[in-house]
């Protein structure tokens, strides 16, 4: 513990932020690497059919997370911050609620979810030609739903407590063993979409024994006790307030996949859905090291914030921008360059590949600007600010893109859709450059500043 507390008070920023954010960004990279794989395996052993199957499920699975981000965000913040004041008890408090949290909540999501799946999925879009594919998948998915959420928070959990390496070691495991399993399930057993979802969930449990052994052992600052697992209404409340911007965040991103794909099965029917099923594997790619470093500013944040340490609080967040924004460059050149090669990763449908790679370049015409808005967003939810990292998540995804992809679709039909992505980010880039530039001024003034 000391070791920890020492490396956060006292290294330099940019060394500390990549020892937190690389086993970050290569944890998610392979995560986000399964993702693809599965879509990939899905592809060439179900077709075009079994991607937009995926592809219309995948908004349910964005609540799922948004659910489970928001109990791990907000947890991750407060512990943080509490071990920078070095309150462990109240750190523990708060990891024993968001376990009972997260069994709660698992409850509710996973039964109705599997009962009502055939009539959320036509909700979503789903045609009669892909409905069955759908609902297999969604139910597997549904099932273990417990273990994806526990997953979810606790890698949080573990990073706020400055172990990125265990942290990175977690996600690892799902990630590979999901992409050893898939082949097994999808094509030696013939199991389709269902396979694709059994590999997923069996993945997710065994990450989760490896998590809670973890919280039993010598190895963890902050340690699981039953006792902490009574709920604490105050602390519950605080929980959701910071993670709320996380929550908003993932529901907004799966509303505007809902619309999207009802406006793609319009305009492009089919074919339209499962393109963008292939580009949103890909982009979660290139979003993954981006989420990496804010996952590794987050506890230099708090912890520095809780200490009192503004200064280092401020550097901090420099230091993320300048890296994020380089990230989000180099993706858009590889993406630019060669969309060809990435789309047909997928698929060998001519049809696919033709409009996928028109499709790609549109869409992540303004990436360069993505990478410090998403550090944006993790700085107001480290620091605690519920409203603004509230008003980031929804002004991207809901307040610009939502009202914008209804005026271009209708004017410009199917290349609307792919234009409404630049059009609002850079919208979005130039609002978060004035919230931003405000709060590192305000920063710096703070009363009780520290060098």
């Amino acid at each position: 513990m000391q070791k920890r507390t020492k490396m956060m008070v006292e290294e330099k920023i940019w060394n500390l932020l990549l020892k937190l954010s690389v086993p970050a960004m290569i944890g998610m990279l392979v995560n986000a690497l399964y993702n693809v794989v599965d879509t990939i395996f899905v592809g060439r052993g179900v077709g075009v059919k079994g991607i937009a199957a995926i592809a219309i499920a995948f908004p349910i699975q964005m609540i799922i997370m948004a659910i489970a981000l928001s109990v791990g965000i907000g947890s991750a913040s407060i512990i943080s911050r509490k071990w920078g004041a070095k309150d462990i008890d109240g750190a523990e408090s708060t990891l024993g609620n968001a376990l009972s949290l997260a069994l709660i909540l698992s409850i509710v999501i996973g039964l109705p979810g599997i009962v009502f799946a055939p009539q959320i999925l036509y909700l979503f879009g789903a045609s009669g030609n892909i409905i069955g594919y759908s609902v297999v998948y969604l139910r597997i998915i549904l099932a273990g739903v417990f273990f994806t959420l526990f997953t979810m928070v606790t890698n949080n959990i573990i990073r706020a407590e400055g172990n990125a390496n265990m942290a990175m070691i977690t996600m690892l495991t799902s990630a590979v063993l999901n992409i050893i399993l898939d082949p097994i399930f999808i094509f030696a057993l013939h199991m389709g979409v269902a396979g694709a979802a059994i590999a997923t969930v069996i993945a997710k449990f065994f990450t989760t024994i490896v998590q809670f052994y973890y919280f039993r052992s010598k190895y963890s600052i902050i340690r699981f006790h039953i006792k902490k697992l009574k709920l604490k209404l105050k602390l519950i409340n605080e929980i959701f307030a910071i993670g709320s911007s996380a929550f908003v965040r993932q529901v907004v991103g799966s509303i505007t996949i809902i619309i999207l794909n009802k406006l793609l099965s319009i305009y492009g029917g089919d074919m339209g859905i499962a393109v963008y099923g292939v580009i949103q594997r890909l982009l979660m790619l290139a979003y993954m090291p981006m989420f990496g470093i804010a996952q590794g500013l987050q506890p230099i944040v708090g912890f520095n914030y809780g200490a009192g340490l503004f200064n280092r609080v401020k550097e901090g967040i420099r230091d993320a921008i300048i890296a994020a924004s380089l990230i989000s460059t180099l993706s858009f050149v590889f993406i630019y360059l060669f969309p060809t090669f990435f789309i047909s990763l997928f698929s060998k449908n001519v049809e696919l590949i033709s409009m996928g790679k028109v499709a790609l370049r549109i869409i992540t015409a303004m990436f360069p600007l993505i990478g410090f808005q998403i550090v944006a967003s993790s700085m107001y939810q480290s620091l605690g600010k519920a409203v603004p990292a509230l008003f980031l998540a929804l002004l991207r995804q809901a307040i610009l893109f939502i009202p914008a992809i209804y005026v271009l679709a209708a004017i410009f039909k199917l290349n609307g859709i792919w234009l409404t992505f630049p059009v609002t980010d850079a919208l979005a880039a130039i609002i978060t450059i004035i919230m931003l530039s405000y709060s590192l001024k305000r920063l710096q003034y703070m009363k009780g500043w520290k060098t």
